[in-house]
């Protein structure tokens, strides 16, 4: 597949150089294995992994006030995304709006995996729950 969505010639690199951080530790416990700041890497967006093995767990309810998008790379989840109830699967992504409520549960069977990216430099949450 070629693409060409803008002129190469147009786009001045900010000076910034790359940069690398680790994103998770398998060996971490608990369903927040890591997150990476994009402060630490210069970006404008932070990182987070998550999973757990239990139907019927995940995140409490929380607003952050910035958009987040779910990557889901492993299981089903079901989304409470203000009003709205969201099914996904594995190789979905979903939208949790700025300023919506929201939070997800594992629907089983078996783990459920995401990664969160924080449209932000750094995580910022508020737990309503």
């Amino acid at each position: 597949m070629v693409r060409r969505d803008f002129d190469p010639a147009t786009v001045t690199p900010d000076g910034r150089p790359p940069a690398k951080a680790r994103l998770f530790d398998g060996t971490q416990v608990g369903p927040y294995r890591g997150s990476v700041n994009g402060e630490a890497l210069g970006a404008a967006v932070t990182v987070l992994t998550y999973g757990n093995d239990e139907p019927g767990l995940g995140p409490v309810l929380h607003i952050h006030p910035y958009d987040e998008v779910f990557v889901i790379t492993q299981g089903r989840a079901r989304f409470f995304v203000g009003d709205q109830v969201i099914d996904a699967a594995a190789g979905d992504t979903v939208l949790g709006p700025a300023g919506v409520p929201h939070r997800f549960v594992n629907l089983g069977p078996g783990r459920l995996q995401t990664i969160d990216i924080h449209h932000s430099p750094r995580w910022i949450q508020t737990n309503l729950e």
